[in-house]
């Protein structure tokens, strides 16, 4: 396809397009949080790609290389937005104590119930709310390693960081997001698929039978 993109075909450009769009939309959303401004990210990023497609050697997978071209595109508009602000502060700011880590698995198919439908759809929301609240350099690493999957080598290379640093930040990212979870749902995780009361009682109650017929008790 990138042959076909260097001859100049629409077709091919459209094609390629259309196959990064995604990914090149939230890593760019990641960091500068705005809805319009992402999308110029990436026609931006388009642009550049395209006019200077002698200059990729190959090295790396076109994915990957669209992707790094948004996130230097996107860090700069930051940086000119705030340009004294040293996002490497983030690396020392301390996770609640004891706050688990966290993924979010997005299993495809269609839900099988308008209710269901529903309930993903306000999952997605508080998913998507939480994430924007991230600190900046949490939010990309978290969109690039648990929203598009992209590897822990992937995303350093990308963020120009070291790999231990990406460990660091999605752990703490995770932790950031679950806490907001929380928050929003008005209860914790350890409160989810409560097994108490007379529910617990009778189970106790057949246990203990159990345990008599047996000669146990």
């Amino acid at each position: 396809m990138l042959a076909q993109v260097r001859a100049g075909s629409e077709v091919a450009v459209r094609a390629l397009v259309k196959q990064n769009n995604r990914r090149l939309y939230r890593a760019a959303r990641a960091i500068v949080r705005d809805d319009a401004e992402a999308e110029d990210v990436v026609q931006e990023t388009y642009v550049r790609a395209f006019s200077a497609l002698d200059g990729f050697e190959e090295r790396s997978s076109v994915s990957t290389w669209l992707t790094r071209i948004a996130v230097n595109e996107a860090l700069g508009r930051l940086r000119r937005r705030r340009p004294f602000e040293d996002l490497s502060v983030l690396d020392t700011v301390p996770t609640a104590q004891g706050a688990n880590v966290i993924s979010f698995p997005t299993p495809p198919g269609t839900p099988a119930n308008p209710e269901s439908a529903s309930a993903r759809t306000q999952v997605r929301a508080m998913l998507e709310r939480a994430i924007a609240e991230l600190p900046e350099a949490f939010r990309a690493v978290f969109m690039l390693r648990d929203v598009e999957q992209a590897s822990i080598a992937e995303t350093a290379d990308l963020l120009s960081i070291k790999p231990e640093t990406v460990k660091t930040r999605l752990h703490r990212a995770r932790a950031l997001v679950r806490e907001s979870l929380q928050g929003q749902l008005g209860l914790g995780f350890t409160d989810l698929f409560p097994f108490d009361g007379a529910r617990c009682d009778r189970l106790g109650d057949r246990v203990v039978v159990a345990l008599k017929a047996r000669g146990k008790l």
